[in-house]
């Protein structure tokens, strides 16, 4: 497990226990305690972004579920084609800027269509790369955790509320690859991130890994939520679903979702 000194707030717990309890079967500890951590940290001021804006980020990601702009760019030839102005979150305006905005509507509903040049927009809002990285993070996170949430029809966690601070804005020592950003190789990291990676680094995590916090909250989450590699193909102790069934699962949702893999 990622090492994480995080505190879990009280009346998060409690919040979360109270979603879960809506479940028509338990919801196992760990899940409950997976929502509960990384609803603690999104509260908490990150690596580049404010507590306050880790929240309106994870906000944005939720709005751009149904945002008619989004809807329009992915149903054209090219989203260079549609022009207009994003469904945001009323509340939180104006803490976000319009480029971060953007990338998060994209990153959420259409991913597979973005490059370096889309990320790169970030300049304009006199940004770096890393700012994106985080701002991703945040937004699957939000989007893994909701996606629990309708998966066992239960109600979306409250947003906590921001916590006051700075971030600590503290790059990794060593970035020995570059994919659309700068990220960490597959190898072993140097202290204080040699946590993050085991056996198999998924790509997915990697190109997190310009902000490692990034990375660990994923972890946290697909730890809970996911069944491990080596359990996902034991057939020892007996499954419902064969072998082909399973996969036939995964090859259609990853088509609906439109996965890279």
């Amino acid at each position: 497990m990622p090492r994480i000194d995080t505190i879990v707030s009280p009346d998060i717990v409690q919040a979360v226990l109270g979603d879960m309890a809506h479940c028509v079967v338990p919801v196992r500890q760990d899940i409950i305690d997976a929502h509960a951590l990384v609803l603690t940290r999104l509260a908490l001021p990150g690596t580049w972004w404010t507590g306050r804006e880790r929240v309106a980020i994870a906000a944005e990601a939720r709005v751009a579920r149904h945002c008619h702009l989004c809807a329009e760019r992915k149903a054209a030839l090219s989203p260079s084609m549609v022009t207009g102005a994003h469904q945001t979150d009323a509340q939180r305006s104006g803490v976000l800027p319009d480029e971060i905005i953007d990338l998060v509507h994209f990153s959420i509903n259409d991913a597979p269509r973005m490059t370096p040049e889309t990320i790169a927009s970030v300049y304009a809002a006199k940004l770096t790369e890393a700012y994106f990285v985080e701002a991703l993070g945040i937004a699957v996170a939000q989007r893994s955790m909701d996606q629990t949430c309708f998966g066992l029809g239960v109600p979306l966690h409250n947003l906590p509320d921001p916590q006051p601070g700075e971030p600590t804005r503290i790059l990794p020592e060593t970035t020995t690859g570059k994919a659309f950003v700068p990220m960490m190789g597959a190898g072993q990291p140097a202290p204080p991130n040699d946590d993050l990676w085991g056996d198999v680094t998924a790509y997915g995590l990697q190109a997190l890994s310009l902000v490692p916090d990034a990375v660990r909250d994923l972890l946290v989450l697909s730890g809970a939520q996911y069944i491990t590699m080596d359990k996902a193909f034991d057939f020892s102790q007996g499954r419902t679903l064969t072998r082909a069934q399973m996969e036939m699962l995964a090859g259609r949702v990853s088509a609906i979702n439109d996965c890279f893999y």
